[in-house]
């Protein structure tokens, strides 16, 4: 598919190499050099997918996402960082990046992943408009409204990234199955075999500290050892260990 891509890279060198791959594959490229200018296009130039440097003037590509977020804008954001860090890195998919990748790269590789971000948005994008919405997922009073993109405990509502969200709605799509950490990764980046399973460690923790009410002794979110992870109805392990 061709799209709007804007590449936010205060590095002119570095930017000219991505703006060219982009444009050898049919998209169109606009290329900013710092965080407001990004944002400002993000806001004005309706972009299909934004690549996005961590490290910029004016604003970082960390609030950046921040931001977007915020916006509750959905844009698939690929991050381009320097930074090898696993907090510093994981940090960016925490406040809702779907992708990143380390300096330096492959720029085949980085059109790889373009190309998977792109065909998970369109996707998104085709379901969507179908006529007929998702069903509430509801796993005792934890409810995942996949339509509306919202979650609820026991009424109140639940903030979560577009990561945590997709690693929710498909456990609570099938309560009680284990999943390992590559089937979660498939539901967060489809084919994309380039991201840790640290990605789901790290989303998991989070959701805990937002569903449950003891995150370190989780009633909902399971653990499942040397397996992965599972989603539960509390008051239903609660009844059989009463039995």
């Amino acid at each position: 598919m061709c799209a709007h891509v804007i590449v936010a890279e205060d590095d002119e060198k570095q930017a000219e190499l991505v703006r060219r791959y982009l444009e050898r594959e049919g998209h169109a490229v606009t290329v900013v050099g710092d965080g407001l200018a990004a944002l400002e296009e993000v806001r004005h130039g309706a972009p299909d997918l934004l690549v996005l440097d961590v490290m910029m003037p004016r604003a970082d590509g960390l609030d950046v996402v921040r931001v977007l977020r915020a916006e509750s804008r959905e844009l698939p954001v690929l991050m381009l960082t320097a930074r090898t860090a696993e907090d510093d890195l994981l940090l960016g998919l925490d406040l809702g990046a779907d992708d990143y990748m380390t300096k330096p790269y492959s720029p085949r590789e980085l059109m790889a992943r373009v190309r998977t971000l792109l065909r998970r948005s369109q996707r998104s994008a085709g379901a969507a408009t179908a006529p007929a919405p998702d069903p509430l997922l509801s796993v005792g009073t934890l409810v995942v409204d996949p339509a509306r993109h919202s979650v609820s405990v026991g009424g109140r509502p639940v903030d979560c990234t577009p990561g945590e969200f997709r690693v929710l709605a498909a456990m609570a799509a099938e309560p009680d199955r284990v999943f390992t950490r590559q089937q979660l990764l498939a539901e967060l980046h489809g084919f994309d075999r380039y991201i840790s399973n640290r990605t789901v460690d790290v989303h998991v923790m989070n959701l805990r500290k937002k569903i449950e009410t003891a995150p370190r002794r989780p009633a909902r979110l399971l653990t499942v050892f040397g397996v992965g992870y599972k989603l539960t109805d509390p008051a239903k392990g609660a009844q059989l260990a009463s039995q």
